[in-house]
């Protein structure tokens, strides 16, 4: 594995980029690798004279969850990096790391089998034992989006800044899931420096919230985030909702957020999250766990639930 401290030297190097590595260990990748770690710059958090914040490609996700201005800032990010994996693996994964992972899917990371994601020509996942599979199907893949601070980010109304472009959505880094070969859409060689944070919006209280098949370091089955701004009178007048879990890309949820704006009740908004699914009969469950996982982070950025 080669140490990079150019980011120059890096970009004409090509192989798989390794940050923390997490992803790269579970999937055995057999390189080419080239280490990032050494780059300067990329780490850290920083604020712009207009609000904004800009987080390095390399900061960790535990730094993510710990900073104060972050989670007073955008509490959302803050809430959902720190529900991530465990202590150890929040530690040494990085922001960029998360973002970029390959996807979940057992078929996939399996060797026996082929598939879209390894020069194969069709989703075996598809007809075959794939619980967790997406309910919105947008194309051939139906392997979830595995990244959890993207659908926050999504939520944020973020940017990336990648090297050698102009900084662009956070939403065009994944595309519409059309592309069932594909996780993200960055070209070989190009490499996250970092994420930008809008300015805060004044008033706003958010949650995050998974749903897992046990207490803790478990990959989502659905997740939620939700930022909302409520007025004295109790009248939402600003709405994000994202999901993840559900799709080939997270997802935003325009549905849901135009019934809050709209006065609906929690109940009936959070029902429009599954406005758009259309799963295979293994996973209707998520159907109703998509809403319940919504209404959950409705409830507790209002307040008026108790987490369950």
């Amino acid at each position: 594995m080669t140490v990079l401290t150019d980011l120059g030297e890096a970009v004409r190097r090509g192989g798989e980029f390794r940050a923390g590595g997490t992803d790269l260990m579970g999937r055995r990748a057999a390189g080419p690798h080239v280490d990032l770690r050494g780059l300067p710059d990329l780490s850290g958090v920083t604020r712009r004279p207009d609000g904004s914040a800009g987080i390095g490609a390399l900061t960790t996700v535990a730094r993510v969850a710990r900073d104060a201005r972050l989670a007073a800032d955008h509490p959302c990010l803050a809430l959902t990096a720190a529900a991530l994996a465990t202590p150890q693996i929040r530690e040494v994964a990085t922001v960029g790391g998360n973002l970029l992972q390959r996807n979940r899917c057992a078929y996939f990371r399996n060797p026996a089998f082929s598939c879209h994601q390894d020069g194969g020509d069709h989703c075996p996942a598809r007809a075959g034992l794939a619980p967790n599979a997406a309910i919105l199907d947008t194309g051939p893949c139906v392997a979830p989006h595995p990244s959890s601070l993207a659908v926050a980010l999504l939520a944020c109304d973020a940017s990336v800044e990648v090297h050698g472009r102009d900084a662009f959505p956070i939403a065009e880094l994944y595309g519409d899931g059309s592309d069932p070969s594909r996780d993200h859409l960055l070209a070989a060689g190009e490499i996250l420096l970092s994420v930008v944070l809008p300015p805060p919006v004044p008033g706003e209280r958010a949650a995050y919230h998974r749903a897992i098949g046990r207490s803790e370091a478990e990959w989502p089955l659905v997740e939620a985030v939700a930022r909302l701004v409520v007025d004295d009178g109790g009248r939402i007048t600003f709405a994000r909702v994202a999901a993840g879990g559900v799709a080939r890309v997270p997802v935003r949820l325009p549905e849901v957020e135009e019934a809050l704006l709209a006065g609906e009740p929690l109940d009936r908004a959070a029902g429009l999250a599954t406005a758009r699914c259309a799963p295979a009969a293994r996973g209707s469950y998520k159907l109703a766990l998509l809403a319940g996982t919504v209404l959950e982070v409705l409830e507790r950025a209002t307040g008026t639930g108790e987490p369950r």
